[in-house]
């Protein structure tokens, strides 16, 4: 169990360190050209390589909402659901306090948001509440179905990682101006403790919304999508 523990703390450590690290580090700089596209792809990058990396020792869940959807859809033990939770928003905060330690290195260095999530004033595109609760729900409905079929037995064995990555970007591609994009309560706290805006306030919904999707995903796959597969 240590070792299950001791990989998806390093997973979402990852996860948060280099996705919300592109948006912290680089994108701050326009000339790079990094932009919305290029934060979208570091955190499937992100967790692309950890899966591959350490996802034979945890699952490579990294996210909580993922691992209660994988429990819900009887694929992950419910007694480990609170471990996991616990090494994943730690691992979260670590990276998120290391992310600090780098960036405040900087002369003039100002948190702002600090690549947090958030809705209404601290949206980067001014949505409203509804509007992150709706599209947080749905985004992590859809990414729970990619994960439950790229990992089930009818899947082509060895793609998982490149089709849960992809599928991550795609999520940032489509919500990082909603939301910052979240679908992950864990990445949601590691840099919210961080930011200089009412981040923490707001996070309530970055645990709700994600949590609520993954069911509803975890039940999609259930009751329409995996009739009569055996479950692993």
């Amino acid at each position: 169990m240590t070792r299950k523990l001791a990989a998806d703390f390093f997973g979402t450590f990852w996860l948060v360190f280099g996705g919300c690290g592109s948006a912290v580090l680089a994108a701050a700089f326009p000339e790079l050209g990094i932009g919305f596209t290029g934060v979208s792809l570091a955190f499937g990058l992100t967790v692309l390589t950890m899966a591959y990396a350490v996802g034979g020792i945890s699952g490579g869940h990294f996210n909580p909402a993922v691992s209660l959807g994988l429990a819900l859809a009887n694929r992950f033990s419910w007694k480990e659901l609170l471990p996991y939770w616990i090494a994943q928003v730690v691992g979260a905060i670590a990276a998120g306090a290391a992310l600090y330690a780098v960036a405040s290195g900087k002369a003039g260095f100002a948190a702002g948001g600090f690549a947090s999530n958030g809705f209404g004033t601290l949206s980067p595109g001014g949505y409203s509440m509804q509007s992150a609760l709706l599209i947080e729900v749905l985004l992590t409905a859809g990414f729970l179905i990619v994960i439950l079929g790229s990992t089930s037995k009818a899947a082509p064995a060895g793609f998982a990682p490149i089709a849960i990555g992809l599928a991550l970007t795609l999520i940032h591609l489509i919500s990082i101006p909603v939301t910052n994009t979240s679908v992950n309560p864990a990445r949601s706290t590691g840099v919210a403790i961080f930011a200089e805006t009412g981040a923490m306030g707001q996070l309530w919904l970055f645990w709700l919304a994600p949590l609520v999707g993954a069911a509803v995903g975890a039940l999609i796959w259930r009751v329409l999508l995996s009739t009569g597969e055996e479950q692993d």
